[in-house]
């Protein structure tokens, strides 16, 4: 086993010194960061670039249409009173549950397209600030 610098040995005495950890260099905590597409800019694909609005707006549409579908059966059937109760309540929250998931995917495709065009014209400007400084 490897002895320790001087300067990083522990004392005993001071409680505060065991807390105190190496720091981290710039490097790895570039390599631990969540977003590691910022370092390296690999192309994506569309359907990774625009997966999560096309799932939030496939499973906004499906539960709109159920509280679309229990809405209208519970409109339309002649059950008892406690059951059509409980399909008049649960119809109209599936069917405002399924009509916000919708839209807030639908408003995500534009932020993503805004997104792609701010991150291309930023590696342009990276691109032309490299090339002007290394002449």
């Amino acid at each position: 086993m490897e002895a320790l610098p001087k300067d990083l040995e522990v004392n005993e005495k001071s409680p505060e010194s065991k807390d105190l950890l190496p720091s981290q260099t710039a490097s790895s905590l570039c390599i631990s960061s969540r977003s590691e597409s910022v370092w390296t800019p690999t192309p994506r694909s569309n359907w990774e670039i625009y997966r999560k609005p096309i799932v939030i707006m496939s499973v906004g549409g499906a539960v709109l249409l159920f509280g679309v579908v229990i809405t209208c059966l519970a409109y339309t059937l002649n059950l008892g009173d406690k059951s059509l109760q409980v399909l008049k309540m649960t119809g109209p929250a599936f069917l405002s549950l399924g009509l916000m998931m919708l839209v807030c995917g639908l408003v995500w495709v534009p932020i993503i397209r805004k997104k792609q065009k701010q991150r291309q014209k930023s590696v342009f400007f990276q691109s032309l600030k490299s090339f002007f400084l290394n002449r």
